[in-house]
């Protein structure tokens, strides 16, 4: 049955009530909602953050960076509860205007670097160190692409089709539809990639893998929007399965992935892992 036709008024106007969970942290304006400071912690790079898939592809990042021997990627990673608004503090705030996980304060230089949104965060600390991005010039823009591409993808799959299959305190049939649809044609493009090339930028992986694959790898294994893998028959698409077993058995991979969550809030040096572990 169609759902009922909404006839939006001549000037819309905010209802503080509506948005279901999110509903108390979202609203249509920016800016710091209270005075708050971020804390600092001894290494290079400060990292403010939630382990939801935009949070990890940086924590997965710096720890395939560590991995790789570049201890100049140490950093701390400060947890930004996000429910709760710290992302509206003003120290926050003066990090990324737009209020949104992650953030990262680059200080190995002489002078800070203040960076947000994560495609811009994983290209900046792939050209800082020489590392995930290749450097020649046909290669490095198919990865460019495919980082892109994600970036430009995932509020088609978070706030469009999660949201409205999951979240929405309504569920309304066209746009589930509509979203639905289109997360299947972003799992269509990465199957077809993948059943040409090993990774998506080609034979190696980068930091395009390290962005889509939290998004699509917790879809993939069922850890998304509740029952999304059997609703969207996502295990059709078997060369994205193959390419999410691979990268999800990466030593770096499986640490950054629990940074800023329940298990690990705060992460200040390698042995904090092994606190995990002996839980």
């Amino acid at each position: 049955m169609a759902d009922a036709e909404y006839t939006p008024p001549a000037v819309w106007t905010w209802d503080p009530g509506n948005g279901g969970p999110f509903a108390s942290i979202n609203r249509p304006t920016a800016g710091a909602q209270q005075d708050k400071e971020l804390p600092v912690g001894q290494h290079p790079f400060q990292v403010y953050s939630l382990g939801t898939p935009n949070g990890q592809k940086v924590t997965i990042m710096l720890e395939e960076l560590l991995e790789a021997g570049h201890s100049g990627a140490e950093y701390d990673a400060w947890m930004i509860n996000i429910g709760q608004g710290d992302q509206f503090g003003s120290g926050f705030v003066a990090l990324n205007p737009n209020s949104k996980i992650p953030a990262m304060l680059d200080r190995s230089g002489d002078k800070p670097i203040r960076l947000f949104e994560s495609g811009a965060m994983l290209l900046h600390l792939a050209d800082k160190f020489g590392a995930f991005i290749p450097q020649d010039p046909a290669a490095r823009a198919e990865v460019l692409c495919w980082l892109m591409w994600q970036m430009g993808s995932a509020p088609f799959i978070g706030g469009g089709y999660g949201h409205f299959y999951h979240y929405a305190p309504v569920k309304i049939e066209y746009a589930i539809n509509r979203y639905a649809m289109e997360t299947k044609r972003l799992f269509d493009v990465t199957n077809n990639r993948l059943k040409e090339a090993r990774f998506l930028g080609g034979d190696d992986y980068t930091i395009a893998d390290m962005a889509a694959f939290p998004w699509l790898g917790n879809l993939y294994a069922g850890n998304a929007y509740g029952n999304t893998r059997e609703f969207l028959q996502l295990d059709q698409y078997e060369a994205v399965g193959r390419w999410v077993e691979e990268i999800k058995e990466r030593p770096a991979v499986q640490r950054g992935r629990i940074v800023n969550t329940a298990k690990m809030p705060e992460r200040h040096s390698a042995a904090d892992f092994d606190k995990v572990e002996s839980q």
